[in-house]
């Protein structure tokens, strides 16, 4: 063997060590991901202080959840069949004005995905499912 072949042949070695260093962490990585966060009822609770009111839905006044919708369709939670012009049902905020409560229309009749809302910190802090006829009645 000349030094030609064996400098390809060790370029080649390289290459296919660095895809498979390549691959193995971006599968980790991809494993790694959280998914959104799915509420107990005592952490959804904490965020029912006082009575909750319903607010009208507009840009303004409601915090940016499509990102995390984006993330509950990709993780199955929520249906790709309904239109994002008809996802969001209801907006309540609770009576200190920190946390909104958005409603998310489901395939089932009375039934919606809650994504809980931090107005203070302007992140989400996960979801719950749960029976508008039980919570908000």
């Amino acid at each position: 063997m000349t030094i030609h072949h064996i400098l390809r042949l060790s370029f080649i070695a390289l290459f296919v060590v660095t895809a498979f260093f390549c691959v193995y962490f971006i599968i980790k990585k991809h494993r790694s991901k959280k998914g959104p966060k799915l509420l107990t009822q005592e952490k959804l609770a904490e965020t029912t202080h006082g009575k909750m009111t319903e607010i009208a839905i507009s840009d303004k006044s409601m915090f940016n959840i499509w990102p995390y919708i984006s993330k509950l369709k990709m993780a199955k939670i929520l249906s790709n069949k309904i239109k994002e012009s008809e996802l969001v049902h209801k907006v309540y905020r609770n009576s200190t004005e920190d946390f909104e409560h958005i409603l998310l229309s489901t395939e089932k009749e009375n039934h919606f995905v809650v994504i809980v809302a931090d107005r203070n910190k302007k992140k989400t802090i996960g979801y719950f499912i749960h029976d508008l006829n039980g919570l908000y009645a």
